[in-house]
């Protein structure tokens, strides 16, 4: 049943809202000592994962992500509480606490720090499921940075020859870290998964309501023939890379930011509305950090194969 733009417009601004309050907590709680270890924050492309991710079957579907996971997990239906338990190293974290913020795992979504690491997982997953019969689409978030990667070239080769039912989403923010693209990739990013025979389309991610129906057509199309297909979305991050470094021209980050696609996409929706929505997403993510800081601490785990006991977490503490 097709939704409303206004009502489609609510629903990704709430969503873009949520990832955007979220990743400030975790800033937040890291500069107050609360949250050891470091994590990458998706702030300025939440768009990238509101749009893309709402275009899915949450129960026939599937996401690989990357260190820059965070939007991904929580507009794919992860709950703020958990993710925070997680990145504070506690029990009842989405990996018991010992994953931490770049490896999280569940309920079809899977993520992991090594760039290109999870591409040819993701072709694996898809081919896997197509030969038993299933339906499902499986959506692997790419940044530009992951193109100076050969496994990235091996997996859309092996998707585009045997017919990988996926969608290969890049989120191209014009830096790897601090290196620009220009310093570090010669020609059209766009135009290298075409060589493999995907067809790409490209879009500005500024536009969130774009980027929505771009994907709902493309998963759509890959849903029918069960063939590759690739989304190439143009974003920009206005955090740092990390949690401290960021090297970027102060004058290029703040031009970005008067372009801030949540700001864009708040004045598209009734300001009542958007701020009993942001009022409750406080109110929600507040509640959620402090039953989190409340749970019990990870416990490292003795590992079934050479009874070493395993680093503390990321995230909490032994």
């Amino acid at each position: 049943m097709a939704v409303a733009e206004g009502d489609l417009a609510v629903e990704i601004y709430a969503q873009m809202a949520l990832i955007r309050r979220v990743e400030e907590t975790l800033q937040s709680l890291f500069r107050q000592g609360r949250m050891r270890g470091t994590t990458h924050v998706s702030i300025g492309q939440e768009a990238c994962a509101a749009g893309v991710v709402g275009a899915l079957d949450r129960g026939r579907d599937f996401v690989f992500s990357t260190h820059r996971c965070h939007g991904h997990f929580l507009a794919w239906g992860g709950e703020p509480r958990a993710l925070f338990a997680e990145l504070l190293g506690r029990e009842t974290g989405v990996c018991g606490g010992l994953g931490g913020s770049q490896h999280l795992c569940w309920n079809g979504f899977f993520s992991n720090g090594i760039q290109a690491g999870m591409s040819p997982v993701a072709v694996g997953l898809a081919l896997a499921r197509k030969a038993a019969g299933e339906s499902g689409v499986g959506v692997a978030f790419l940044g530009d940075g992951t193109f100076g990667e050969g496994a990235l070239y091996e997996s859309m080769n092996l998707a585009a020859v045997w017919g990988a039912p996926l969608l290969f989403v890049v989120e191209d923010n014009g830096y790897a870290q601090s290196t620009p693209r220009r310093a570090q990739h010669a020609g059209r990013l766009a135009a290298r998964p075409t060589a493999f025979g995907i067809d790409t389309v490209t879009q500005e991610a500024g536009d969130p309501m774009a980027v929505r129906h771009l994907a709902t057509a493309l998963v759509h199309a890959v849903r029918v023939d069960a063939r590759p297909r690739c989304l190439y979305l143009h974003t920009y991050r206005l955090a740092a890379h990390s949690l401290s470094e960021d090297f970027r021209d102060p004058d290029e980050v703040e031009a970005w930011r008067q372009r801030d696609p949540l700001l864009q996409m708040r004045a598209r929706i009734p300001a009542e509305q958007a701020d009993a929505i942001d009022a409750a997403i406080d109110e929600r993510l507040a509640e959620a950090v402090a039953a989190a800081e409340s749970e019990r601490p990870a416990r490292p785990r003795v590992s079934q194969v050479t009874g070493a006991t395993p680093a503390a977490p990321i995230g909490g503490e032994r």
